[in-house]
């Protein structure tokens, strides 16, 4: 039996058994011992949106201690100047570093005449986009019947034509650089539907089928294309979840 092998069932026997002792997906467990190293990432310009809370607030923590210079983007910009102010504490930058190395850039992802311009914002600042996260998004808790037509298109524009437009015109800057990784944050519903949150589940559905499409055709441009399924995450999702109401949050009804 040759070493190779051996090492092979070794490695697997052994994340066999953190798996059965601890709550892991061994696939990123795997990637954790084995993979890249987040520090690699140090220089490296990403442009997070979503960054004000929950996921993207805290990527961009976990991404400024490594040294990445970031882009951060959301609606409300207080929000977005609390986390860069973080960013700042977290990296050890001083007030000129600060502004340097990170921007705020206010985004509604649906006001899709604005994307142009926030890319050129972005590379006029920092010179180029190494990853883009796509990260904004609503979830939605509704039956289907109840839930207003209204509902499920303000969730479509949101979660899916947003992400999309964003990307498009990001692209190009990307391919004529023949280098950039494009990262979405689908769900676990979007290879699954979950009862009360059908359109939230039919938007990640539909994220999944365009990137997977996307990962193929820019292979050969030197992008990456990575598509997230978080599972369970302590955050604001649910009383941020859009109703069956149209312009109604699960919090205020």
């Amino acid at each position: 039996m040759s070493f190779v092998l051996i090492a092979a069932i070794f490695i697997i026997v052994f994340l066999i058994s953190i798996y059965k002792t601890v709550e892991v997906d061994i696939t990123l467990k795997y990637y954790e011992l084995f993979g890249k190293k987040v520090d690699e990432l140090r220089d490296k310009v990403v442009w997070i949106t979503g960054a004000s809370s929950g996921i993207g607030e805290n990527l961009a923590y976990e991404l400024a201690s490594v040294g990445c210079k970031l882009i951060l983007s959301a609606r409300r910009k207080q929000e977005l100047e609390r986390v860069k102010t973080k960013c700042s504490e977290i990296a050890g930058k001083k007030l000129n570093d600060e502004d340097k190395d990170f921007l705020v850039l206010p985004l509604d992802v649906t006001k899709f005449d604005t994307h142009d311009q926030a890319v050129q914002t972005v590379l006029e600042h920092f010179g180029q986009i190494d990853i883009l996260v796509n990260n904004s998004g609503r979830s939605q808790r509704g039956i289907i019947i109840n839930t207003e037509f209204k509902v499920d298109q303000e969730l479509f524009e949101l979660n899916v034509l947003g992400t999309i437009s964003l990307t498009k015109v990001v692209l190009p800057h990307m391919i004529e650089r023949n280098a950039g990784h494009i990262v979405v944050v689908s769900s676990l519903t979007g290879k699954l539907g979950v009862p009360t949150s059908g359109t939230y589940s039919a938007t990640k559905h539909a994220l999944q089928g365009y990137f997977y499409s996307l990962r193929t055709e820019v292979y050969d441009n030197g992008i990456d294309v990575s598509i997230v399924c978080p599972g369970p995450v302590k955050s604001a999702i649910v009383e941020n979840s859009v109703s069956e109401k149209f312009g109604k949050a699960c919090r205020t009804i």
